[in-house]
């Protein structure tokens, strides 16, 4: 199962739709507030949680990541949800990826 937390806003992703990524973004950035989005992933021996950076965190995992775990640390960074600045449109493309591979 993956879900997706904006806020205090969580959604699985078949429920996550673009425009409600989107607006809980903007809306968010609009009000001055820091955005944190976590996406935690379940399924196919993946147990992962990553967070953007407005996000208050424990640390990592204790081990270093297998090599699909890498993939998708990989994918979040390239996508910019690493940034500060990050866009709803960087969330969807990253959630649209992670299903077309990890599917």
């Amino acid at each position: 199962m993956i879900t997706v937390r904006i806020g205090e806003e969580e959604r699985s992703l078949q429920a996550a739709s673009e425009q409600w990524i989107t607006q809980q973004i903007q809306r968010r950035r609009a009000d001055g507030h820091s955005i944190c989005v976590r996406v935690s992933i379940r399924r196919g021996g993946l147990d992962m949680t990553l967070t953007t950076p407005g996000c208050v965190t424990g640390g990592g995992g204790g081990r270093a990541p297998n090599a699909n775990e890498r993939e998708i640390f990989q994918l979040w960074n390239e996508r910019r949800l690493n940034d500060i600045d990050f866009t709803g449109g960087n969330l969807v493309a990253f959630l649209a990826q992670l299903t077309r591979t990890f599917s």
